[in-house]
């Protein structure tokens, strides 16, 4: 099959699916509720999850063995893998990387899994200064638009609610925020309302910048 073929990502999937459902099939992983979750999948991207390192060796052999059948093959420089440890004792382990098989892995304190930065101490304040940069970003991307006169601002604030709003929001679902995460998010959004409805604000910023 040529690259780029619409049937292309369809059989990938249809044989990923196998893998998936083999590596369920393994007794590890960690309870949620009345659930046992050992594996994360979205499309090619795979985070496998065990208690300890022994559940993650079997686990990584069985998807390699299984994932072998169907002539797929496990990308080694985009694989890591991270410790997460209440008690610390784990952390204080400095080995930088982990073998198994023919397979050497980078130990690392975070990594992004769909687009939200994960680390081993459960912190999401870094994910959550990478969220405010990015709609801060946003919103000078679509600054002109934004000052734009003949725009009315019920258009505008329809905008900012659509994209700015859901860049500084991705993922929210899983946050647990404090007083302080709170003041964070608050003043990114008023700045960015401060923009659009106040055009003397909008004046003055562009002053400093000339000056």
């Amino acid at each position: 099959m040529k690259q780029g073929d619409p049937l292309s990502p369809i059989l990938f999937n249809l044989a990923l699916q196998k893998v998936i459902q083999s590596i369920k099939m393994v007794p590890s992983g960690i309870e949620i509720g009345k659930e046992q979750l050992n594996i994360l999948a979205y499309a090619d991207d795979i985070a496998l999850i065990g208690k300890n390192e022994i559940e993650i060796r079997t686990l990584f052999v069985e998807m390699k063995n299984i994932a072998r059948k169907f002539g797929l093959q496990i990308n080694q420089e985009k694989g890591k893998y991270m410790i997460v440890e209440r008690k610390n004792n784990l952390k204080k382990n400095k080995i930088g990387h982990s073998k198994i098989k023919n397979y050497k892995f980078e130990r690392v304190e975070n990594f992004k899994y769909l687009g939200v930065i994960l680390n081993e101490d459960n912190n999401h304040q870094i994910d959550l200064q990478e969220r405010i940069k990015n709609a801060n970003k946003t919103y000078f991307m679509l600054q002109k638009f934004f000052k734009n006169k003949k725009i009315s601002k019920k258009l505008k604030l329809r905008l900012e609610n659509t994209v700015i709003d859901k860049m500084l929001t991705y993922a929210s679902e899983t946050w647990t925020l404090t007083k302080r995460d709170r003041k964070q998010l608050n003043i990114c959004e008023r700045k960015v309302y401060r923009r659009i409805l106040d055009p003397v604000y909008n004046i003055k910023e562009n002053w400093r910048t000339i000056n």
